[in-house]
């Protein structure tokens, strides 16, 4: 991840959640009071995002010894013991619950996207994400898909062509839309071009789109149409797909399978942080 990217995320998050002050452990604890804490893993899954710990803490001003137990990437099963942070108990509290949300979020995400790896099964397809992404986190769940075994598509508008049904409807078919494209783009930029027709796949092979992708298409007809895609272009499957239509998409001849669910239906997985120790 992009660390400059990331600090600015974090410094908007931990201020949304501050404030001015935090009430509660300033309240209590001196700036002086140390403390030791721990976070412990209440679910099965793939870790992701453990290194934002010392971001957050570096932030509030640093100060914290952490002792990364796991690392992201690997597998975690319930009580496992995560991260041991040692600091200025101010610190280690008033960053526990951005930490936990941003830790648990992408830790779901690299799980699921772990599974769905596993389901597909094929190891000459990749399971990409998609934009569909929770605004502000984008940077966090595109890290966690990669983690956990996916690839990153586009990050945004900014980074690569999608002709859609809509691009492709305003400037009147495939061919022109993908014309007005490559004159406008650089060399770098590559054009992807969405068809769910045969005729359209002809005509998106025609105007020499870079990837195609078969949207809504059902196993079937992906390895009917494939056959006729030139190796110079790219192939991809999406819309709609689920964990259990995964299989069966399997051989299909497609290099990359794009998964909204990954980053927009994601269940967190479970972690705490806990009082490890006080000390003098």
């Amino acid at each position: 991840m992009n660390s400059l990217l990331v600090k600015q995320k974090l410094a908007v998050f931990l201020t949304e959640d501050i404030q001015q002050e935090d009430l509660s452990a300033n309240a209590i604890f001196t700036d002086q009071q140390q403390g030791e804490g721990v976070f412990i893993a209440k679910g099965s899954g793939i870790l992701a995002g453990s290194d934002l710990a010392e971001e957050a803490y570096d932030l509030l001003g640093g100060q914290v010894a952490i002792t990364k137990m796991k690392q992201d990437g690997d597998a975690v099963e319930p009580l496992d013991e995560l991260l041991v942070v040692q600091g200025p108990i101010r610190t280690l509290l008033s960053a526990e619950r951005v930490i936990l949300n941003l830790m648990q979020r992408m830790s779901g995400i690299a799980t699921l996207t772990h599974q769905a790896v596993k389901a597909l099964d094929d190891p000459d397809m990749r399971i990409t994400d998609t934009r569909k992404t929770a605004p502000g986190l984008r940077i966090f769940d595109k890290y966690a898909v990669k983690i956990g075994g996916g690839t990153n598509h586009r990050f945004g508008l900014y980074d690569g062509i999608m002709l859609k049904d809509n691009h492709i409807a305003f400037a009147g078919g495939i061919q022109e839309a993908v014309r007005a494209a490559r004159q406008a783009a650089g060399q770098m930029v590559k054009i992807e071009v969405e068809i769910e027709t045969k005729a359209q796949l002809l005509e998106a092979i025609e105007a020499e789109a870079d990837i195609i992708m078969f949207d809504n298409r059902t196993p079937e007809e992906i390895k009917n149409w494939q056959p006729l895609v030139p190796q110079s272009i790219q192939t991809e499957i999406s819309g709609g797909i689920t964990m259990d239509d995964l299989p069966s998409y399997r051989g299909t001849g497609a290099h990359s399978l794009s998964l909204g669910f990954l980053t927009h239906s994601v269940q967190a997985l479970d972690i705490s942080f806990n009082y490890k120790g006080e000390k003098e």
